[in-house]
């Protein structure tokens, strides 16, 4: 292949990738980074100690003792003193206990090798109460645990007539009918015991990790290697300020995750927290009751909630119970004093549409105004693969980011306070005070000063940049490293409009786990500026969060909007079909052995590219009777690395294609992995497209396939031979394609 195809000729595009360059100093740093640091792999198992379980419950409940003392009730309190005054065996056993399923279990199946005594020990915990006989309150648990031939038993001594043949499922609808909960827990579980405790141990882990059921198979992944953790402990700030804080939290994750809405008043949701879980319990109660058609039920959940969701359902439910005019009051109260910028989108939207003659929502009218892109069906799926082609045909460079622009800008922003603050835990990466809301408040005048470097684009870059050379690759819960991370931040700081920047970095320092989500698909840059595109395919839902970052961005002075995805054939897109050869199908160590490609555009091939490639190991024998390529063959053929920009350039700005593409895919994505190097493409398989289009055959391989259909096939198992057969199957595809496209738009 001509050298010379590997240099892309200058394009319209061209001065918006000047926008992107770094610096060189930079540039190099990153370089010698990613040369230096080996691919993140799981580190080999190691075999964990006999008693690991209890090593990782004892090391909560000191942590807890340590950062949560002030919000321990009275029940952990005892808890936290008495349980280190039991045996090892018994603190073992209570420890498997706590960690199963359930509160009732069986003595005959509990089996730990690690107890020297274990019925001595179980004794001994029913003694000093950790255990004990079950409850008639625990008649649910003793009815999962109880076996069939169990149930029929107990239920003949109290209904003679009960058949032999009913399924388990039909004896419990019989003992919860006609038996007394008292008499059938203590007819069945007299080989049954329950924990005790239940709900303190449940309190405290949640207090560890801000989750209900959270168990601590954390500790197990971190102890193997595959989770990493804080390691300065002194780096800890409680979750909760006071007790009140903690139960209110406590207790609304806890009817969400069984759940179970409160039977009684809703008690007061103390904390930012405990406001996001009660907003999400009077979401689910409220749709849970109106489709049960409890309307009451649903309006009075929906009351608790201050959420969009929330106000929406409680005006559906005032407007079917013909209570226009107390809906119209709250919907007027919710515009004039909104307790968020979401509620006020949704107060206004619903409004106008209920109450003031508009036809559909705000939302509505603005994916129905989207601009419409029509693009290759090759890429249904990946619709925002789709819109960027569409932009670089206009000469624009167009890359998707979602949340990972502003998350970016603001985490090199703030680096230094972000690095800083103390988290909740080991386990969490995110500091704690943007888990709380509590980072504006508590860090007011540093954010300031960092705020005001926005309103000189080349100071704000200077010390954008200046963290990233500092800082690049460390982890952290704000962002991740990547590449064009800084390239990209310093074309949004270049071409932001005035204050603009500060606007949206205010709104994400005063509730920043609100806004790390919800933004656009694509940042876009052109001669005329940069834009925010949100792409949305056929059947796509606007979400209410993604409109109000749009609106946001709009109100901020940047151009934001939506486009529609409409599929068709695109005559014009390219695919590269791929082929690669290797050392093995499985596995990290194997390598690629030769890689070939055909570019197809408009049913035609209009480049070709192949190259044998050093493996960096052996080639196994078995390997080379298949393929032909033998270690002589490419003991001078240059590495991957050597060809890796020659290959990047050739698969660029097309749509990735091979048969099985899966296999292809993930080696040509690890041998770039290797290299520090992210690769990703839209995918389109052979293989899975001609089963599609062409039912009923015997086989699916290449070999099958080319022998059905008549496509040359002269040396299989070498790369450039298998693409192009494969490309030649694509040319099938692709007018198969079409006719279906046209036949599903046709009149009926």
């Amino acid at each position: 292949m001509p050298r010379a195809y590997l240099v892309r000729p200058a394009t319209a595009a061209s001065p918006t990738r000047c926008i992107l360059r770094m610096p060189h100093s930079v540039t190099a740093v990153l370089d010698s980074f990613d040369q230096t640091q080996e691919p993140r792999r799981r580190r080999a198992s190691q075999p964990l100690p006999e008693r690991y379980y209890l090593q990782h419950f004892e090391e909560m409940l000191r942590f807890v003792a340590r950062h949560y003392e002030p919000v321990l009730d009275a029940a952990a309190r005892r808890f936290l003193a008495d349980f280190p005054q039991l045996s090892l065996d018994e603190r073992c056993l209570y420890t498997r206990l706590a960690s199963r399923k359930g509160r009732v279990f069986r003595r005959s199946r509990l089996v730990y090798p690690e107890i020297g005594d274990l019925p001595r020990a179980l004794t001994a915990l029913i003694d000093k109460r950790w255990l004990c006989a079950a409850q008639p309150e625990h008649r649910d648990d003793v009815l999962t645990l109880a076996t069939r031939d169990e149930l029929l038993r107990y239920l003949r001594q109290v209904l003679p007539g009960v058949a032999r043949g009913l399924r388990k499922a039909d004896y419990v609808d019989l003992v919860r009918a006609h038996c007394d909960p008292a008499e059938f827990v203590a007819g069945v579980a007299s080989t049954l015991f329950t924990q005790c405790y239940v709900q303190t141990v449940k309190y405290l882990t949640f207090l560890y990790f801000g989750a209900y059921r959270s168990g601590l198979s954390a500790f197990t992944m971190r102890d193997l290697g595959i989770l990493r953790t804080r390691a300065d402990e002194a780096d800890y700030e409680p979750r909760f300020a006071d007790l009140d804080e903690a139960r209110s939290c406590f207790f609304y994750a806890q009817a969400l995750a069984e759940s179970s809405p409160p039977q009684t008043t809703w008690p007061a949701a103390v904390g930012t927290a405990a406001m996001r879980l009660r907003d999400k319990l009077a979401k689910r109660c409220g749709r849970e009751a109106e489709r049960a058609h409890d309307l009451v039920t649903a309006l009075a959940a929906y009351r608790h909630g201050e959420t969009g969701d929330c106000l929406t359902g409680a005006v559906r439910c005032l407007v079917a119970t013909e209570q226009r005019d107390a809906a119209e009051r709250l919907l007027t109260e919710r515009v004039a004093a909104p307790r968020s910028s979401e509620e006020q989108l949704v107060a206004e939207d619903l409004l106008a549409r209920k109450f003031r003659g508009q036809r559909v929502s705000r939302r509505t009218d603005f994916l129905r105004d989207a601009e419409v892109v029509t693009a290759d069906q090759a890429l249904l799926g990946c619709p925002e693969e789709a819109v960027v082609v569409h932009f670089e045909r206009l000469g624009k460079r167009a890359v998707r980011v979602e949340n990972r622009l502003w998350r970016s800008l603001f985490g090199l922003l703030f680096w230094d306070l972000v690095a800083t603050e103390p988290a909740h835990s080991p386990f969490e990466s995110l500091p704690a005070s943007l888990v709380d809301g509590t980072f504006s408040s508590r860090l007011a005048t540093p954010i300031a000063e960092r705020l005001s470097l926005c309103e000189s684009p080349e100071r704000l870059i200077r010390a954008l940049t200046k963290t990233a050379v500092g800082a690049y690759g460390q982890a952290n819960g704000v962002f991740r490293w990547r590449r064009d991370t800084l390239e990209l931040v310093t074309a949004l700081v270049r071409a932001a409009p005035n204050g603009a920047l500060a606007r949206i970095l205010v709104a994400m320092s005063a509730d920043f786990r609100a806004y790390r989500h919800g933004w656009p698909d694509l940042f876009v840059l052109g001669d005329a500026g940069i834009e925010f595109i949100e792409v949305k395919a056929e059947g796509d839902q606007l979400r209410r969060s993604q409109w109000q970052r749009i609106e946001e961005l709009r109100a901020a002075g940047f151009a934001a909007r939506l486009v529609r995805v409409q599929w068709s054939v695109d005559p014009e897109q390219t695919f590269a079909v791929v082929d690669v050869e290797t050392t093995g199908g499985r596995g990290e160590n194997h390598r690629i052995t030769e890689f070939a490609a055909v570019r197809v555009q408009g049913g035609q091939v209009i480049d070709r590219y192949q190259t044998l490639l050093h493996p960096q190991r052996a080639i196994p024998s078995s390997i080379s009777r298949l393929t032909g390529i033998t270690e002589a063959m490419v003991a001078s053929a240059p590495t991957f690395a050597e060809k890796a920009d020659e290959i990047e350039v050739f698969l660029s700005d097309s749509i990735f294609v091979a048969h099985n593409v899966g296999f292809d895919y993930r080696f040509v994505r690890g041998e770039f992995a290797r290299l520090g190097r992210s690769f990703r493409a839209p995918k389109l398989c052979t293989c899975a497209q001609m089963r599609r289009f062409y039912p009923g055959l015997s086989s699916y391989s290449l070999r099958a396939l080319c022998d059905e259909f008549h496509v040359p096939l002269r040396q299989h198992h070498r790369a450039l031979c298998d693409a192009e057969a494969a490309a030649e199957l694509l040319f099938m595809i692709n007018d198969a394609r079409r006719d279906s496209l046209a036949d599903n738009q046709a009149p009926k």
